[in-house]
């Protein structure tokens, strides 16, 4: 995690990370203001750290002869990097806990406390918009299409091994954000999608779509 110690390749990482798709080092330069070859220098460092993942692609439509090598591109890393001093065991008590509340059958109520814990969660942030809170809870929102929808699923190893338990929880936690603050017209429903997080919101004018 050290490498990211450094301003611009800290830099560098968040926008690749926030792009969502592969990004060309020209792009990453331009947008993080450095020059070309300084980004490249960062950039691999990035990947020879675990952080990004590298691909080469044609970042033009032409093909053919004339049409170039590929380019080298980036995009995070699959790969989850945690550091806990001294060091903690959470993933696996949350993986037990999933377990038991399979056992006991007790998805609704995990979905009532999921529910609470989100109106808390709203009710201490001094956020004011649900795109900030979004992001500030580590699902990384974007816009498109009018929806907001989630880069990140900030409980991916628990939604890996009890994917209907973890999902449906993660809805209701996104429904008490909302009734948390005052949102209560925007709707939210679970629509995953691969790499993504399972729930996207949509704007007040959609009204056919309910918070279910």
């Amino acid at each position: 995690m050290s490498v990211l110690a450094d301003s611009v390749r800290r830099s560098l990482y968040r926008f690749v990370a926030d792009r969502g798709r592969d990004v060309g080092r020209g792009e990453a330069a331009d947008a993080v203001g450095v020059q070309r070859t300084l980004a490249a220098f960062h950039l691999d460092k990035l990947v020879e750290a675990g952080l990004l993942e590298v691909g080469f692609r044609r970042l033009n439509d032409r093909s053919g002869p004339g049409s170039g090598r590929p380019a080298k591109v980036y995009r995070r890393a699959a790969g989850e990097r945690t550091v806990s001093l001294p060091p903690r065991d959470y993933r696996t008590l949350a993986l037990v806990l999933a377990e038991v509340v399979d056992l006991l059958d007790g998805n609704e109520q995990a979905e009532a406390v999921a529910r609470r814990t989100g109106e808390r969660l709203a009710a201490a942030s001094e956020q004011t918009g649900i795109a900030e809170l979004l992001a500030e809870r580590g699902y990384e929102p974007y816009e498109e299409d009018g929806r907001i929808r989630l880069r990140n699923c900030p409980f991916q190893v628990p939604a890996q091994t009890h994917p209907l338990l973890v999902c449906s929880m993660n809805l209701a936690m996104c429904q008490g954000l909302l009734r948390g603050l005052g949102a209560g017209r925007t709707a939210v429903r679970l629509d995953p999608r691969p790499g993504e997080c399972c729930v996207a919101f949509l704007p007040p004018e959609d009204g056919s779509s309910k918070n279910n």
